[in-house]
C-alpha cells in the first residue's frame, strides 16, 4: 500500500516493490482460491470487517493492474509499431470519439469490429484515458499469418520464390560521372531481387518464407487489411442491407474519425526498436530534404514504403523533370539568340526612328476616347517582341514537337522496366477481376454471368449508365459555360479598360516615372491587369469545381479554365477587327465595345505576357499552398508532439493528428503537372523560357511533395498501379494538339510569315533584308481633318483604288504562305513523331527477355514442386492399392498441372 500511496503522490514506482506487491497479490489470490475450494460451508453473509478486507483487496488489485499497464506503455518504445505484447505488428489503426448521443455509432462499431474478429483480425483498444485529448479511442488491428495468407491468395499478390539469377548488364559507360548524384546502395535497393509468383496458400512451402512475420512487407499488410475493412459489414446479417459496409461509409458518417496505417518511425530520428524499420527516416534524410535536389530519387524505397501507385507518380515526375532539362537548354539558347540579334532587328529600328515611325500617324484603337497616335510610341513593345518572335521561335516549335514524342516514348520504356521490377506486368487483369471497388459493388443491384469466369458479377444496366452519362455531361456543359462566360467578361473588361487607359495616358503621364515609365503603354497596362484578373478567376473557379473527381472531366474543366484566355489572345485577338469606317464590335455597334487590335509589334508579346502571369502565378501559388497549408494544419500537432513527454505521446496518436495524402492528393498532383505540361507544349512558341521555369518549379515540386508526404501526412494505404492511368492518354492527346497550336501560333500570331513573304517577294530593291517592311505592312486611310494619311495594321488597297479598302494580293500571298507553313510543319513534325515512335519500342528487349525468363521459371519450378509432392505422396500410399492404379492417378495429376 505504501508503493501505491507513492504513486498517487507523484513519486516513481520501484520495480522491486512492484514485484513484491505482485507476489503478495498472487499469494492472496491463491489463498482465496484455496478457501473457496475448502469443504467448509460457505456463508451467504459477511461481516463488515470481511467486506472491508475484500473490497480493499480488489481495489488494490485494480489499481495495480492499471499502473502495470501504464508501466508497460512507458517501457515500450514510442516508435514501436507493435501491440503491447511487443510481438504482434499494428497493421492498421482506427480512431473514434465516443459521443454522448452516439448509440447508433456504438452499435455500428460493435458489429463492425465483431465482424473483423470473425474474419480473423486481432484487435487491441487503447482507452480514451490514455489519449492526449482524453476523448479519442484507438483500435489497433493486427492481421495474423492465416489472414494474410488467405487474402494474399485471393488478391494474387506476388511474392518471391527464387533469387534472381539473371546478370545485370545495365552498367553505363563512364558511370563514375554520376557519382555525385547517387545515393547509398542500401537506400536505392532496400530489398534483394527475386523472381516472384502469385501467392498460393496451399503451396506456401514453395515460396521463400524464412520468417512469417516479415514475409509480407508492411505496405502489403496494410493493403490487405484495408481490403478487408472496405468490405466488412457494420449491420447485422438479418437486416439484409447489402450496402451497409466498408470503412469509407463509417468515416463519412463519423462512426470513426480516422483510419490509417502507421509510419514505421519518427521522420527526424531512427527507431529505437530493433524490430522496427526506419524507412521513413531514410526517406526524410535522403529524399525529402531540399538540398538533395540534385540527387536521384530512391524509387524502390518509395515503392516499398508507400506502394506502387505513389512510386510511379514520383518516377514519372522525376523522368519528366529530367527531360525538361533538355527542353530548357534549347529554349534558353533560342532566347539568347533573340538577345544577340537584338541590334539586327530592322523593323524595330524603323518603328523607333523619328523619320519613319515618328511620321506615321495611326488610327485610333478605340472609339471616342482614343486619339491618333504616332507609330514610334510602340518602340519598346517592338523590341520586347523580337526577343521571342524570331527565327529561333520556328526552330523551337519544331523541336518541342519532337521533344514531346521522345518524352512519351522514353517514358513508356521506363514504365515498362518499372512494371517488371515492381511485379506489375500482369496486374491490370488481376485488378479488374479481383478488386472491384466496394462502392461499385453496392450500387450494382443487378448481376450477370461472366462468360469467361462463369461467375455472377455485378453490373450496371444500360439505362442507369445512360442516366449517369447524361447527368455528367450536363454538369460538364454547365461548368464550361460558366468558364466561357467569365472569359467573355474578361474580354469585355479589356475592351472597356483599354479606352480608359488610352484616355488617361494620352499625355504620357507615366513617362515621368523612372525606369518603368517609358515601358507602360495602354496595351501593356490592359494586358497585365486583364491577365491578373483572369488568374484570380481561374483560382476561384478551381475552388468551385475541385470536388469533381473523374479524371477526364476534371482535366476538361482545368483545360478550359487555364488555356481559354491564351487561346483567345493567340487565335482570336486582332483577327476580326475590320477597318476604319467598318469596324467590328463585340456585341454589335450598340455595345460600343470595338474588337481589340494587335499593335504593330504583334499579339505574340501579349500572349507571352498572358502565359508568364498565369503559368508563373499558378506555380508559385501551388508551391506555397502545398508547403504552407499542410504545415499550418499540422503546426499544432507538431507543437503538441514536442510539448509532451515522449513516454506519454504515442505513435498512433501523432499519426492520427496528421492529415492524409490519399489517392485524391495524388490525383491533384498529376493534374497540376499535366496542366504545366500543357503550358510548355501548347504555347511554347510564344515563350521559349517556359520549360526553364517548369524545370525550376519541378525541382522544388519533387522535394515539397516528398517533404509533405514524409513529414506532414499520414502514411497512405499502399495501392498498386501498372501505369499512370488516364493521364497517359491525356498527355498523348496534348502532344498531338501542341503541334497544331504551335504551327498556328507561328503562322497567325507571330509576324514571322509576313516578314519572310516581304523579304523574299515584296522587297522593292530585291535585296534579302527587311528595309521598308513597316511601311509595307500598314494600310492607308484618309481623314479630311488631318493632312497626313492615317495608317492601320492590315493589307488593304488605299483610298482611290478601284477596290479601295479590300484586301491586296499580298494579303492572299501571306495567307497562302501561312497555310502552307502549317501544313508543312505539321506533316514534318508528325512524320518525325511517328518515325521516332516506330524506332523506339515501348518495352526494352532485355525486359522482354526477363519477363519470359521469369514466366518460364515459374512454370518449371511449380512443375518440379508438384512432381516432388507426388513422390512424397507415393510413400504414404496404402499397400492394397495396385501400382498401376496409383501411377495412373499420379500421371493424371501431372498432366493436369502441365495443362494448367
Amino acid at each position: 500500500m505504501g508503493s501505491f500511496q507513492q504513486e498517487e503522490s507523484g513519486s516513481p514506482l520501484v520495480i522491486d516493490v512492484c514485484l513484491e506487491t505482485c507476489e503478495s497479490l498472487r499469494s492472496s489470490i491463491a489463498s482465496q482460491a484455496s478457501s473457496d475450494q475448502s469443504n467448509t460451508p460457505r456463508h451467504d453473509s459477511f461481516t463488515l470487517e470481511q467486506i472491508d478486507v475484500l473490497t480493499g483487496f480488489w481495489r488494490r488489485r485494480a489499481l495495480f493492474l492499471k499502473y502495470r499497464s501504464r508501466i508497460q506503455k512507458q517501457q515500450q518504445s514510442k516508435d514501436s509499431v507493435f501491440f503491447r505484447d511487443g510481438v504482434r505488428r499494428i497493421d492498421f489503426v482506427l480512431s473514434y470519439v465516443d459521443d454522448k448521443d452516439g448509440e447508433r455509432k456504438q452499435e455500428r462499431r460493435r458489429v463492425f469490429e465483431a465482424n473483423l474478429v470473425k474474419v480473423g483480425l486481432e484487435l487491441e483498444i487503447e482507452d480514451k484515458s490514455e489519449s492526449d485529448d482524453r476523448k479519442t479511442y484507438f483500435v489497433k488491428i493486427h492481421a495474423p499469418w492465416e489472414v494474410l495468407a488467405t487474402y494474399a491468395d485471393v488478391l494474387k499478390i506476388k511474392v518471391p520464390f527464387k533469387a534472381n539469377d539473371i546478370p545485370d548488364n545495365s552498367e553505363m559507360p563512364m558511370n563514375w560521372l554520376s557519382t555525385p548524384f547517387r545515393l547509398p546502395e542500401p537506400i536505392m535497393q532496400p530489398e534483394p531481387d527475386f523472381f516472384t509468383a502469385p501467392f498460393n496458400k496451399s503451396k506456401s512451402d514453395f515460396f521463400l518464407i524464412e520468417d512469417r512475420d516479415k514475409f509480407f512487407l508492411p505496405s502489403t499488410r496494410n493493403r490487405i487489411v484495408y481490403y478487408i475493412l472496405s468490405r466488412c459489414s457494420y449491420i447485422r446479417d438479418e437486416c439484409g442491407e447489402r450496402d451497409k459496409k466498408g470503412i469509407k461509409r463509417l468515416l463519412n458518417n463519423s462512426t470513426y474519425t480516422a483510419a490509417f496505417p502507421l509510419h514505421d518511425s519518427r521522420y527526424w530520428t531512427k527507431s529505437k526498436d530493433v524490430n522496427c524499420d526506419s524507412d521513413r527516416y531514410n526517406l526524410y534524410k535522403y529524399w525529402a530534404g531540399f538540398f538533395s535536389f540534385f540527387k536521384e530519387q530512391p524509387l524502390n524505397l518509395i515503392r516499398k514504403y508507400y506502394g506502387e501507385k505513389i512510386g510511379l507518380y514520383f518516377a514519372w515526375l522525376g523522368f519528366y523533370t529530367e527531360m525538361l532539362f533538355f527542353a530548357a537548354v534549347v529554349g534558353t539558347l533560342c532566347f539568347v539568340y533573340g538577345v544577340l540579334t537584338y541590334d539586327d532587328n530592322e523593323w524595330s529600328k524603323e518603328i523607333c526612328s523619328d523619320e519613319i515611325g515618328g511620321n506615321i500617324v495611326m488610327c485610333p484603337l478605340c472609339d471616342k476616347k482614343c486619339g491618333f497616335w504616332k507609330l514610334n510610341t510602340t518602340c519598346n513593345s517592338s523590341w520586347q517582341s523580337h526577343l521571342f518572335d524570331n527565327v529561333g521561335t520556328v526552330f523551337f516549335a519544331i523541336f518541342m514537337g519532337i521533344w514531346v514524342t521522345l518524352f512519351l516514348e522514353f517514358w513508356k520504356r521506363r514504365q515498362a522496366r518499372l512494371e517488371y521490377e515492381w511485379d506489375l506486368v500482369d496486374f491490370e487483369e488481376e485488378q479488374q477481376q479481383l478488386q472491384l471497388r466496394p462502392e461499385y459493388e453496392t450500387k450494382c443491384n443487378s448481376r450477370k454471368l461472366n462468360r469467361i469466369t462463369q461467375e455472377m458479377e455485378p453490373y450496371l444496366p444500360i439505362t442507369s449508365k445512360c442516366a449517369r452519362i447524361c447527368l455528367s455531361g450536363a454538369t460538364v456543359l454547365l461548368w464550361i459555360s460558366l468558364i466561357i462566360a467569365c472569359i467573355i467578361g474578361v474580354i469585355a473588361y479589356r475592351l472597356a479598360v483599354y479606352a480608359a487607359f488610352a484616355s488617361i495616358m494620352k499625355d504620357s503621364p507615366t513617362s515621368n516615372l523612372e525606369v518603368v515609365g517609358p515601358y507602360i503603354t495602354p496595351q501593356l497596362a490592359t494586358s497585365v491587369t486583364a491577365s491578373c484578373i483572369n488568374f484570380v478567376i481561374i483560382m476561384i473557379l478551381n475552388l468551385m469545381y475541385e470536388r469533381n473527381k473523374l479524371t477526364v472531366k476534371m482535366f476538361l474543366f482545368q483545360f478550359v479554365n487555364y488555356y481559354s484566355s491564351c487561346f483567345y489572345v493567340a487565335f482570336f485577338k486582332g483577327k476580326f477587327v475590320g477597318y476604319p469606317g467598318d469596324y467590328a464590335y463585340m456585341f454589335g455597334k450598340w455595345s460600343k465595345l470595338r474588337n481589340e487590335e494587335c499593335d504593330p509589334g504583334g499579339c505574340l508579346i501579349e500572349l507571352t505576357t498572358q502565359l508568364v502571369i498565369v503559368m508563373t502565378g499558378k506555380q508559385v501559388w501551388g508551391n506555397i499552398q502545398e508547403a504552407l497549408v499542410p504545415w499550418l494544419m499540422n503546426w499544432w500537432a507538431s507543437r503538441k508532439a514536442r510539448s509532451y513527454p515522449e513516454s506519454l505521446y504515442s505513435r498512433w496518436e501523432q499519426d492520427h493528428d496528421l492529415q492524409g495524402f490519399g489517392q485524391l492528393g495524388l490525383f491533384y498532383e498529376y493534374l497540376e503537372m499535366v496542366i504545366q505540361f500543357g503550358f510548355i507544349t501548347l504555347f511554347v512558341a510564344s515563350f521559349p523560357l517556359a520549360p526553364l521555369l517548369a524545370l525550376f518549379n519541378n525541382i522544388i515540386e519533387i522535394r515539397v511533395d516528398a517533404w509533405k508526404l514524409t513529414t506532414q501526412f499520414r502514411r497512405p494505404v499502399a495501392a498498386k498501379a501498372h501505369c499512370i492511368g488516364a493521364w497517359e492518354e491525356i498527355l498523348n492527346g496534348m502532344a498531338v494538339l501542341s503541334v497544331v497550336t504551335n504551327a498556328f501560333i507561328v503562322a497567325f500570331t507571330s509576324d514571322m510569315i509576313p516578314r519572310l513573304v516581304y523579304m523574299y517577294a515584296y522587297q522593292p530593291e530585291g535585296e534579302m533584308n527587311m528595309k521598308g517592311y513597316i511601311n509595307n505592312s500598314l494600310s492607308v486611310f484618309n481623314i479630311s481633318e488631318i493632312p497626313l494619311p492615317n495608317r492601320y495594321r492590315d493589307y488593304r488597297n488605299p483610298p482611290g483604288h478601284e477596290n479601295q479598302y479590300s484586301h491586296t494580293m499580298q494579303f492572299w500571298h501571306i495567307l497562302a504562305a501561312k497555310l502552307a507553313f502549317i501544313i508543312i510543319m505539321e506533316h514534318v513534325v508528325f512524320l518525325v513523331k511517328y518515325f521516332v515512335a516506330w524506332m523506339i519500342p515501348d518495352v526494352p528487349s532485355d525486359v522482354k527477355a526477363r519477363v519470359k525468363r521469369e514466366r518460364y521459371l515459374v512454370q518449371e519450378y511449380l512443375h518440379n514442386y508438384e512432381v516432388e509432392n507426388c513422390k512424397n505422396i507415393s510413400c504414404a500410399v496404402r499397400k492394397d492399392i495396385s501400382v498401376t492404379t496409383y501411377l495412373n492417378v499420379l500421371l493424371f495429376q501431372c498432366q493436369t498441372y502441365s495443362e494448367k
